[in-house]
């Protein structure tokens, strides 16, 4: 059917490792929580870093949410993170204005 599976906010709330167990999933996306701190704490890049190690092993893309600092890019970039969403590439929008940007770029490709 060509759909999809993405867990959001991996690692918050209930039980999330039972989902990665018993469901088939393409795509992960970490929690802000874990990278917010990751560029200067050693615990949280631990945690990212395992949770991407785990999510790549099991055959998933990550998606790194709450980015938003280049150097927050850069990093996930270099080490981790297949994707990213933040601010750093948009704040949030009403969909007029979405469809509004999206056209102008396509238009300009």
């Amino acid at each position: 059917m060509g759909s999809k599976i993405l867990i959001d906010d991996f690692g918050k709330g209930y039980s999330i490792l039972f989902y990665l167990k018993h469901y088939t999933t393409d795509t992960l996306k970490t929690d802000r929580s874990f990278l917010k701190d990751v560029v200067s704490g050693e615990n949280d890049a631990a945690i990212v870093t395992t949770i991407v190690a785990m999510a790549h092993s099991l055959k998933m893309n990550v998606i790194a949410e709450g980015v938003e600092t280049k150097e927050l890019v850069d990093l996930l970039s270099q080490k981790w993170c297949d994707q990213y969403q933040g601010y750093y590439v948009s704040k949030l929008l009403p969909s007029s204005e979405i469809i509004s940007k999206l056209t102008k770029t396509l238009e300009s490709v």
